[in-house]
C-alpha cells in the first residue's frame, strides 16, 4: 500500500478523483437545492393561484355552500377571523400545517345570509407553508399559500389552498438517482483517464530512472539517458541529466588522470631516492648526499602540491585578509637574479596571503626558467580591479596552448628535464588559486616579446 500511494502516478490520481468528487458533490448539491428552491417555488405559485381563485368568490359575496372548492382535487379551505372552519373542499379528509386540522365546518359555522354579503378586499400578499393533506384517500404532502379576505359582514377570512409536492419529490429523488449512478462512474472514468495521462507522461521520467540504475550498476559514465522530444519539462530534465553527466564523467577522467601523473612523477623522485640510498648502503663513499636532499626537497614541494590541489578540488574556501599586492610582489620577488618590480602603493585584495604569495612565486619561477634575461613584475589597480603581471622577455606561448599551459601536469617543451621544468603544477595551481579567490589568470604577449601573466583580483 505504501509502495503504490509512494508512486507520483498513484498519488496524481487520487488528487484529480478526490477533486472531481469534491467539484461534483459541491454541484450536486447545488443543482439539488436550485430544482428543489425552483419546484417549490412554481408550487407556491399554483397554490397562491388557487388561494385567489376562492378568495374572489368569497370577496364577491358568495355564499359559503356555493363556493366552488374542488380545484383539481387540492385541498382548500376557509377560515374565520376566530380561527373556526367556514367552508371546505368535499374530498378533504385530512390535513395538517394550516390554520386549522378541521376537514367539516362545525353547524351553523358555515352558514351565512347571501343578502347580507357585501363586497370584500383580497389581501395583496400571501403567505407560503409547508403542510400534509389527505384528499380522496391520498396523502401527500402540500405548498400551502394563505390569502386573507376583508369583507363587511362576515369579518376577516383566510382561504388557504395547496399544490402537491409530488412533482417536486419525484425530480429531487429522481435527480438524487441519476447524480448517485452517475458521480461513481464519472469518478471511474476520470480516474483511469488521468492514470492512462500520467502513465504516459511519466514513462520517459521511468526510462530515465531505469538508465540512471544501470550506470550506477555498472559505473559507465559514458552512456546517456534517454532524451523524448517532447520540449517539455521531462526533455529538459534529461538533458540536464546528460549534462551532469557529462561534467561526472569529466571530473572522474581528470581525477583518474590526476592520480596517474601524480604517482609518475612521484616515482621519479622516490626512484632516485632509493637508488642513491641502496649505493650509499652498499658504498658509503659513493652516496650523494646532496643529490639525496636535492630529490627529499623536490619530492616534499610535489607532495605541497599535490595537497594544495586536493584542497582546493574540495571547496576550501581561502581567508578574508587584506593582502597588499604589492608588498607581497617585492617579498617574492626579492633575492630573484633579473627581476624588477614596478608596483603602485595601495594595491590590496582580500584573501589568503599564503595562496596569493604561491600565485606570485609560481608566476616569477615559470618566467626565469622561460626568459632570455630579465623579468619584470608589475602591480596596479585599475577601477575596482587589482592588477598583477608578471613578463619575461622569453619566447613566450603560442596562442593554441595558452590554456592547455594551465592544465596539470602539461609541459608545452617535452624535451625538458623533469628537474628543470618542474612537475608541471605551478601554472595550474596559479589558475585554481585566482578562480578561488572570484579572479582570472591570463596569459598574453610581453611587450618585450616574451609571455605576459595577468592576476586579475577584485580589489578591496
Amino acid at each position: 500500500m505504501n509502495r503504490l500511494f509512494g508512486s507520483v502516478r498513484a498519488r496524481a490520481t487520487l488528487a484529480a478523483t478526490l477533486v472531481v468528487a469534491v467539484a461534483l458533490v459541491a454541484a450536486g448539491t447545488a443543482v439539488l437545492l436550485s430544482l428543489r428552491s425552483n419546484l417549490l417555488g412554481q408550487a407556491g405559485t399554483q397554490a397562491e393561484r388557487s388561494a385567489r381563485q376562492v378568495a374572489a368568490q368569497v370577496a364577491a359575496g358568495t355564499p359559503y355552500e356555493d363556493l366552488a372548492l374542488d380545484l383539481d382535487d387540492r385541498p382548500v379551505q376557509v377560515v374565520d377571523e376566530d380561527g373556526r372552519l367556514v367552508a371546505a373542499g368535499e374530498d378533504l379528509e385530512r390535513i395538517g400545517g394550516t390554520g386549522t386540522d378541521a376537514v367539516e365546518p362545525r353547524p351553523g359555522e358555515g352558514h351565512d345570509d347571501a343578502d347580507d354579503a357585501g363586497d370584500g378586499e383580497v389581501g395583496a400578499r400571501a403567505t407560503l407553508s409547508d403542510g400534509w393533506a389527505t384528499v380522496d384517500g391520498e396523502t401527500e404532502d402540500y405548498r400551502f399559500a394563505a390569502v386573507t379576505v376583508e369583507t363587511e359582514d362576515r369579518g376577516t377570512l383566510t382561504v388557504y389552498a395547496g399544490a402537491p409536492l409530488s412533482a417536486e419529490h419525484g425530480a429531487v429523488r429522481t435527480a438524487l438517482t441519476v447524480m448517485l449512478i452517475g458521480f461513481p462512474v464519472l469518478l471511474v472514468v476520470v480516474g483511469a483517464v488521468t492514470w492512462l495521462v500520467t502513465r504516459r507522461a511519466l514513462r520517459p521520467v521511468e526510462g530515465i530512472r531505469r538508465e540512471m540504475a544501470a550506470i550506477t550498476r555498472s559505473e559507465d559514465l559514458a552512456r546517456r539517458v534517454p532524451v523524448p522530444g517532447t520540449h517539455d519539462e521531462v526533455a529538459r530534465l534529461a538533458l540536464t541529466t546528460n549534462e551532469t553527466l557529462a561534467a561526472l564523467q569529466s571530473s572522474v577522467e581528470r581525477q583518474r588522470r590526476f592520480v596517474a601523473d601524480a604517482s609518475h612523477e612521484l616515482r621519479s623522485p622516490i626512484a632516485s631516492l632509493r637508488t642513491q640510498l641502496e649505493v650509499g648502503a652498499a658504498h658509503p663513499e659513493l652516496l650523494d648526499v646532496a643529490g639525496a636532499v636535492e630529490d627529499t626537497v623536490r619530492l616534499q614541494r610535489l607532495a605541497a602540491d599535490l595537497l594544495l590541489l586536493a584542497r582546493l578540488d574540495a571547496g576550501e574556501r581561502p581567508a578574508d585578509a587584506r593582502v597588499d599586492l604589492a608588498a607581497l610582489a617585492r617579498e617574492e620577488a626579492a633575492g630573484r637574479a633579473g627581476v624588477t618590480v614596478r608596483a603602485a602603493d595601495g594595491v590590496t585584495v582580500l584573501g589568503s596571503r599564503g595562496q596569493l604569495a604561491r600565485v606570485l612565486a609560481n608566476l616569477l619561477d615559470n618566467a626565469q626558467r622561460h626568459a632570455r634575461s630579465a623579468v619584470e613584475v608589475s602591480v596596479r589597480r585599475e577601477g575596482g580591479v587589482a592588477v598583477a603581471g608578471v613578463a619575461d622577455d622569453g619566447d613566450g606561448v603560442p596562442a593554441g596552448d595558452r590554456e592547455r599551459i594551465f592544465e596539470r601536469f602539461v609541459r608545452l617543451d617535452a624535451a625538458r628535464s623533469r628537474d628543470d621544468g618542474g612537475a608541471g603544477l605551478g601554472l595550474a595551481i596559479a589558475r585554481d588559486v585566482a578562480v578561488r579567490h572570484e579572479g582570472t589568470l591570463t596569459v598574453r604577449d610581453a611587450p618585450a616579446g616574451g609571455a605576459l601573466f595577468e592576476l586579475r583580483l577584485p580589489a578591496a
